[in-house]
């Protein structure tokens, strides 16, 4: 068996590089036979909605469980105990808001993107406008994360410590990304995200599995392994940790505490109001379907999220702290060298290639959403009022696409060795401070208008984006995006306790001060078409705008 100290590289390159090309090979392959002739905007966006609930759950939590999930967290849990686990709890609880309050609420109302459900009774331009620049801030900071653990992930095969070459890997991550959209719309997509997620989870399985047999499946053993290995870590910011206790970061002070209440807000929060989530609620034909979608999603997830907890502990029991955060990728590396330790170079392949699909398949969900952000909301229904066609929208977000990845890359590249879960939980924060406020009010508030939306929706964006740039994530600690600046004058690394209050109390506001009010028969309309699904067609959205697929002139 090769070993962490024995190898110039950790793992052989030949077998890795070989997995990743079979990977690609297969599922490029799968999406341009299920994506070609898909010219229709309901086939690009929405696969057609000809998914099955079983299916769209496993691609949802294909989408979902992403490289934060399965590199980051259990990095977090390896290296800092309890502190990296409660990112799992509030994964996992997060579902429950989206399927009891937004799942069969959003899937009713028969539309494509965000800003189709909130412009359905406001007025149309402001609205879509600033629903895109909040689709879009969430999806390029959730493919911030995501090319971060690309890097971090091959740099740590191939052991790349010169960032020049990191970049590279990102680029090519990049690329095929773009790939996958362009050529297979939303149908490829989904299917490269079931595959994904198959591959994930067994893979997952595998190893807890084989790291409780280690233990003979004694969970306290395992504990108190980690704990020795932790408790004799040289780094002073893990030495001396309790496995099972809240550490520095997360409960000894009250601004520890602030910031696991801040965090937890925008993790329980944040997933109903996830662009590229809501986006797989239209995949499927009815409503029914969605919320049968969610609970495979939520079974799916929820025992990944659980099985972390072994696979974080585990990392730290036999690779240890030190071991892997002097490694290529830091933290990102936990599950990879656990892999390496139980079972070689042929199973840290294997496991390196899921991760790489992870990676692959989480990318392409959201450049999706962005792309049909750009051309369905901003080009169609700003720039065009309507009056486009639907082979024009698909070009449009081809083009989209491919400029969305190249902003990803580039921004990857900046944020490349940041931990990858704290990174997607910032995107939780603009999701929750952002969309989630005006979601629900849209659904369910009569009263709520334009001026209330805008407020929301601004004001949430721009205070979790002001807050995050002068917290702690990005200057004045070592492990921060500019470790050597200093102007963290806002005390919390997640701002999502500051935030997401105000951003509905900004609705309230805006709301009660406007002078127009909102329009009653819009409200009426869109209750019955939460509470029923009225006027919706399994060929895709329908009703009174089924001709401009949900665009609608002021």
């Amino acid at each position: 068996m090769t070993t962490l100290a024995g190898a110039s590289r950790i793992g052989n390159p030949a077998i890795n590089i070989g997995i990743f090309t079979a990977f690609v090979v297969v599922t490029l392959a799968i999406v341009l036979v299920v994506g070609r002739k898909r010219t229709k905007a309901a086939d690009f966006y929405t696969g057609g909605g000809s998914f099955s609930g079983m299916q769209n759950g496993i691609a949802m939590s294909g989408d979902y469980l992403s490289a934060a999930s399965f590199l980051g967290i259990a990095g977090a849990v390896a290296v800092y105990g309890y502190d990296g686990f409660l990112y799992s709890i509030g994964f996992i609880v997060s579902w429950l808001v989206a399927l009891l309050v937004v799942a069969e609420a959003i899937r009713n109302t028969g539309r494509f993107t965000l800003a189709d459900v909130l412009s359905f009774r406001l007025r149309q331009r402001p609205v879509r406008i600033a629903t895109a620049l909040t689709t879009l801030t969430v999806s390029l900071l959730y493919l911030l994360s995501q090319m971060t653990g690309a890097g971090g992930l091959v740099a740590l095969l191939l052991d790349i410590t010169d960032r020049t070459h990191q970049s590279i890997v990102i680029a090519v991550v990049g690329l095929l990304m773009i790939s996958y959209v362009v050529l297979g719309g939303m149908r490829g997509t989904t299917w490269v995200q079931i595959i994904k997620a198959v591959l994930l989870v067994c893979g997952v399985v595998g190893i807890t599995a084989w790291i409780l047999a280690r233990y003979h499946f004694d969970v306290s053993a395992l504990l108190r392994s980690a704990q020795h290995a932790i408790s004799n870590s040289s780094n002073v910011a893990v030495a001396h940790r309790d496995v099972l206790a809240p550490g520095a970061e997360y409960g000894t002070t009250t601004m520890s505490k602030l910031n696991l209440i801040s965090l937890a807000m925008a993790l329980v929060l944040g997933t109903a109001g996830l662009p590229h989530v809501l986006m797989r609620f239209y995949t499927v034909p009815t409503a029914r379907e969605a919320r049968k979608s969610v609970v495979w999603a939520i079974g799916i997830i929820g025992a990944f999220y659980l099985m972390t907890l072994v696979l974080g502990y585990g990392a730290a029991a036999m690779v240890g702290p030190d071991r892997i955060l002097g490694a290529p990728g830091g933290q990102n590396s936990a599950a990879p060298l656990v892999a390496l330790q139980l079972g070689g170079v042929v199973l840290l392949g294997i496991i390196a290639a899921v991760a790489f699909a992870t990676i692959l398949a989480v990318v392409a969900g959201l450049t999706i959403t962005a792309s049909a952000c750009v051309a369905h909301d901003l080009y169609a229904g700003v720039l065009k009022k309507g009056k486009v066609s639907e082979q024009q929208q698909v070009r449009v977000s081809r083009y989209a696409a491919v400029t969305i990845g190249v902003i990803a890359i580039l921004l990857g590249i900046l944020a490349n060795g940041q931990n990858t879960a704290f990174l997607v939980s910032l995107a939780f924060a603009v999701a929750a401070s952002a969309n989630l406020p005006p979601i629900l009010y849209s659904l369910f508030w009569r009263r709520f208008n334009t001026r209330g939306a805008l407020w929301s929706m601004y004001g949430g964006l721009l205070s979790t984006v002001l807050l995050i740039v002068f917290s702690p994530a990005v200057s004045g600690r070592a492990d921060a995006m500019l470790p050597h600046a200093d102007f963290a004058w806002f005390p919390l690394s997640n701002p999502g306790i500051v935030t997401i209050p105000l951003s509905f109390l900004l609705g309230i506001a805006g709301t009660v001060t406007a002078k127009r009010p909102a329009d009653p028969d819009k409200y009426a309309e869109m209750s019955v078409r939460v509470l029923t699904g009225r006027e919706f067609t399994t060929s895709g959205p329908a009703g009174p705008t089924s001709q401009d697929q949900g665009v609608r002139t002021p």
